[in-house]
C-alpha cells in the first residue's frame, strides 16, 4: 500500500529547512506532528517533600534541556539566587548551548562531555568533592545513577519534571498510513489513548532498540526503523521506505 499520510508522535520543527519538510515536498505525502507526551514540571512543594535543598549543592548534573529549564524554574519559585559558584556538569554541547539562555557563559564554571552519561563521568569523578544534584525526570535510565554511585560522589537525584501522556482522543477517527514513534514512552501513550488499536495495515516506524523492544512487546509489527547504517536518520528511513511502495503499481 501506498503512502500517502504520516503521523509523527513529536512537536513540529521549529526550523525551516527540517529534513521533515524536504520529505514531504519530495515526496508528495503529508505529514502532521503530535506529541504523544508531554513534560510537566513539578511544584517548589513537592521537591521540598522530596528533601531537597538547593543551598546544599555546589554543582548541577544536567543531562537535557528540560533538566535546564526546570532547574531554574524550581530556583526562581524557591526564591532561590543561583551562586556564580555553582558548577554545571553537561551531558552534551547542546546542553551547555542551551544553559545559556540562563547564565552568562564564559562567566560560569561549565563541563561538557561528548553526548553520553558515560562520557561525561569522568568530568564528575575530577571534581568528586562537589556535592551534586541531578534534576530530573520520573524516568530516570538506571545507567545514570548506577554511574554516580560507581563514582562514589556525593550526590542527590530530584524529580523536577515529569514525563505525561498526552489526551489524543480528537484523534480517534483518523487514519494514517505511518506512524512515527521515538520512545517507548511514546508507544505507551498510544495504548492509554486506545486500548484497543489494532494496527491492520498501519505501518509502524520506531528510532533505537528500545522503542523496537516496546512496539513488539504490545504485539504490533515494526515496517520501518533507524538507525541503522544505511538509514541513520529517521527521516531517511521514512524516505527510502516511501521509495520502495510508491513507485510499485
Amino acid at each position: 500500500m501506498k503512502v500517502k499520510t504520516i503521523l509523527v508522535s513529536q512537536p513540529e520543527p521549529k526550523i525551516e529547512n527540517s529534513p521533515y519538510f524536504d520529505l514531504q515536498e519530495k515526496q508528495k505525502v503529508k505529514i502532521d506532528f503530535r506529541p504523544f507526551i508531554h513534560v510537566e514540571g513539578v511544584s517548589a512543594k513537592d521537591i521540598r517533600q522530596q528533601k531537597v535543598d538547593l543551598n546544599n549543592y555546589t554543582a548541577i548534573i544536567l543531562t537535557s534541556r528540560n533538566a535546564v529549564d526546570h532547574f531554574f524554574r524550581v530556583a526562581e519559585e524557591m526564591r532561590f539566587k543561583v551562586p556564580d559558584s555553582m558548577k554545571y556538569f553537561c551531558q552534551s554541547e547542546a546542553v551547555a548551548y542551551y544553559l545559556q539562555k540562563y547564565v552568562v557563559y564564559r562567566k560560569r564554571k561549565i563541563y561538557v562531555g561528548k553526548r553520553t552519561f558515560a562520557e561525561l563521568s569522568p568530568l564528575i569523578k575530577k571534581y568528586k568533592d562537589e556535592k551534586f544534584l541531578l534534576p530530573n525526570t520520573d524516568k530516570v535510565k538506571p545507567l545514570v545513577p548506577e554511574t554516580l554511585n560507581a563514582l562514589g560522589v556525593d550526590w542527590k537525584q530530584a524529580t523536577f519534571f515529569k514525563t505525561v501522556v498526552s489526551d489524543l482522543s480528537d484523534l480517534a477517527d483518523v487514519y494514517y498510513d505511518v506512524l512515527v514513534f521515538f520512545s517507548p514512552s511514546g508507544i505507551e501513550s498510544l495504548f492509554q489513548n486506545f486500548p484497543d488499536f489494532q494496527q491492520n495495515d498501519t505501518r509502524i516506524a520506531v528510532f533505537g532498540n528500545t522503542t523496537i523492544k516496546a512496539v513488539k512487546e504490545k504485539g504490533l509489527r515494526v515496517d520501518i526503523s533507524a538507525p541503522t547504517p544505511e538509514t541513520p536518520s529517521m527521516t531517511m528511513a521514512l524516505e527510502k521506505y516511501i521509495e520502495q511502495v510508491n513507485k510499485k503499481k
